[in-house]
C-alpha cells in the first residue's frame, strides 16, 4: 500500500514522512554535545511501553509516515527493542518503507545478527574519532567495541552509515582520517555541525566546525562536486568522482525548509522539531487507547497530533532567535 497525502502537515506545507522514536534516555557514553554531566534518568515506569509505541506507530503510518528510526540514548540498552523492530515489520503493508536505528555501536557486536534477522533496514553509528585516546576523552568509553560492532554489522549484511559531530578544539583533525577509513570500509559518512542540544547548555557558536571549514580541509586532498540535496538534511559532495560524503550544516546552512521529520521521546512527548522548546505529552492518551482501543479515542489523538504538527516553526533560526529556555537535551530526544 502506497501512502499519498500525509495527515501530518505543518503550517508551511511540509509533509512529515519520517518519525524518530527514542526508546530510552540512558546511554553508556557521555558525549558532551548530548549528555549532561549529571543526567537524571527517566524512571522505567514513565517510559512508554513497546505495546503503546507500536499502537502509536500504527497511527502515524496510517497517516503518512514512511520511515521510522529507533534512537536513544543508546537504544540497545532497552530490553525488548529487537522484538519491537520485528513487530514494526507488520506496518510495512500499511505504507512503512524503512525501519532504521541510530546507535553508538558499543553493543552492536552482540546484537547485529538479531537486528538483521528482525528486519532492520539500516543503521547509523555515531563515531566522532578514530583515535582511541581522543575517543575516550569524548565519550568516557572505549573505541574497540565500537569498531568490532561495526565490523560485525557489515558481516551480517546491515547497511551502515557513520555520523560524526565535529567540535572545534576536540576532533576537527579527524575529517580526513574518517573519510579515508569510511571509504575503505565502503560505508557512508556524514559530518554534522555541533548544534545547541548539549545536556548542560554550554554550546557556543565558536565551537562549530562549519560546512565551509570541512570543505576547506577536504579540498586539500579531493576534488569536490556538490550533489542534489532533496529533502535529506545532509548536503552531499562527491569526492574525486568516486566517494560521496554528507554534511549536515544546521548552523551555517540550515535545511529546515524541506524538513519532513518529527520526534517522540521515551516518555511519550512528541516534538515537531529537533529544536522545539515544548513537546506534546502523549503517554496518558496512548495508555488509555491501549487499554480501550476505541475509534473515537484514536480520532481524538490523531487530531491532537495534527494540531501540534501544524504549529511547527519555520526552522532553527526562528526558534533560536526567541532565546526561550529548553528543558530537553539530545540524550532524551534522540538524533
Amino acid at each position: 500500500m502506497q501512502n499519498t497525502a500525509s495527515f501530518w502537515v505543518d503550517q508551511f506545507g511540509r509533509e512529515k514522512r519520517k518519525l524518530r522514536i527514542s526508546v530510552t534516555d540512558r546511554c553508556n557514553f557521555k558525549c558532551s554535545y548530548c549528555m549532561p554531566e549529571h543526567p537524571e534518568w527517566m524512571k522505567k515506569k514513565n517510559l512508554v511501553s513497546f505495546e503503546a509505541l507500536y499502537q502509536f506507530c500504527e497511527l502515524m503510518v496510517q497517516g503518512g509516515i514512511e520511515s521510522i528510526r529507533i534512537t536513544g540514548g543508546e537504544p540497545l540498552m532497552r530490553k525488548g527493542v529487537v522484538h519491537f523492530i520485528e513487530q514494526l515489520q507488520q506496518l510495512k503493508p500499511l505504507g512503512l518503507k524503512r525501519i532504521s536505528m541510530t546507535s553508538n555501536g558499543h553493543y552492536l557486536k552482540k546484537y547485529a545478527l538479531a537486528l538483521k534477522q528482525a528486519g532492520l533496514d539500516d543503521l547509523n553509528i555515531s563515531l566522532d574519532t578514530l583515535d582511541a585516546e581522543q575517543f575516550h576523552k569524548l565519550t568516557k568509553n572505549n573505541l574497540e567495541p565500537v569498531l568490532s560492532g561495526i565490523e560485525q554489522a557489515q558481516q551480517v549484511g546491515l547497511a551502515v552509515k557513520i555520523n560524526t559531530v565535529l567540535i572545534n578544539g576536540q576532533n576537527e583533525d579527524q575529517i580526513l582520517p574518517l573519510v579515508v577509513w569510511a571509504k575503505a570500509q565502503n560505508m557512508s559518512l556524514r559530518f554534522i555541525e555541533f548544534m545547541p542540544l548539549d545536556g548542560d547548555a554550554h554550546w557556543q557558536k565558536q565551537n562549530v566546525i562549519t560546512e565551509q571549514d570541512i570543505l576547506t580541509v577536504l579540498a586539500t586532498q579531493y576534488q569536490l562536486q556538490l550533489q542534489t540535496q532533496g529533502s535529506e538534511p545532509a548536503r552531499r559532495y562527491l569526492l574525486d568522482e568516486q566517494y560521496e560524503i554528507g554534511i549536515i550544516s544546521t548552523i551555517s546552512h540550515a535545511f529546515c525548509g524541506s524538513c519532513d521529520r518529527i520526534r517522540m521521546t521515551a516518555q511519550g512527548e512528541l516534538y515537531n522539531c529537533l529544536f522545539a522548546t515544548e513537546g506534546l505529552a502523549l503517554k496518558p492518551q496512548l495508555d488509555v487507547l491501549l487499554a480501550n482501543p476505541n475509534v473515537d479515542l484514536k480520532k481524538q489523538l490523531q487530531q491532537k497530533i495534527q494540531q501540534y504538527v501544524w504549529q511547527k516553526e519555520s526552522g532553527f533560526d526562528a526558534i533560536y532567535a526567541k532565546k526561550q529556555p529548553r528543558k530537553i537535551s539530545m540524550h532524551m530526544l534522540g538524533g
